[in-house]
């Protein structure tokens, strides 16, 4: 029995990521591209107020910050909407209201900022996953509107995006790897913005615990874990 000591094992904290949210970082791709196309097409939108829907983790909160940055919007989420704020939302000119189907919120105070929105000439931008009629509402004017309302789609992303943001996403951790473990990621993983984020995490804390780069043997581990099906 050897007496050499164990190598130690390397501890994995939850830093706050590089990751950056400005316009020349978002990644463009035949999934994306209406939806940046028109959100980038502000002010002139055919209403005072946007919709962007799309997957988890698809880019909406990123493209949401590229609007908010070009209109000096400021951002809440839903559930932080409540009608005695919604003068001082207004007064801005600009708004974000990200998450709109993580939950119940105030409809009325969003039906009434709306119209305040509209009044003042503003502008609003809502992100959720999901079209308005999965939201749970329950204000039938508030519904109405809000299927109304002009919408952009971020749609799952084809290979050369997928492909693209996973390499962003290890540049985000200052993590470097072949491309080998590119293509095997794209080519068996979950198609998804979520799964590329989820998978990309797992690899940058099984790399740091063991002290070793981020090989195929690894991604090939991490992908029987995460996606057995795709992986098998």
């Amino acid at each position: 029995m050897s007496d050499a000591p164990s190598r130690p094992r390397q501890l994995a904290f939850d830093l706050p990521l590089d990751s950056r949210h400005g316009i020349e970082d978002f990644l463009v791709g035949p999934s994306n591209e209406a939806a940046y196309g028109l959100v980038e097409s502000w002010p002139r939108w055919p209403e005072a107020w946007l919709r962007l829907t799309g997957p988890e983790g698809a880019g909406k909160t990123h493209l949401a910050a590229i609007w908010a940055r070009m209109a000096h919007a400021w951002t809440i989420s839903a559930r932080e909407l409540a009608d005695d704020k919604v003068a001082h939302l207004v007064s801005g000119g600009a708004l974000v209201i990200e998450d709109c189907d993580a939950g119940r919120f105030d409809e009325p105070a969003l039906f009434h900022l709306m119209n305040a929105v509209k009044a003042r000439g503003g502008h609003l931008l809502l992100t959720a996953r999901t079209a308005p009629d999965l939201w749970g509402l329950t204000v039938p004017d508030l519904l109405s509107r809000l299927r109304l309302a002009p919408s952009a789609t971020i749609e799952p992303p084809d290979d050369g995006l997928l492909r693209a943001v996973l390499v962003k996403l290890f540049i985000d951790r200052q993590l470097v790897v072949d491309t080998a473990v590119i293509e095997t990621l794209a080519l068996r993983m979950e198609r998804s913005f979520a799964a590329a984020r989820q998978v990309v995490d797992r690899l940058d804390r099984l790399a740091l615990e063991r002290g070793r780069r981020v090989t195929r043997p690894l991604v090939q581990e991490v992908l029987a874990e995460l996606f057995p099906q795709e992986a098998g």
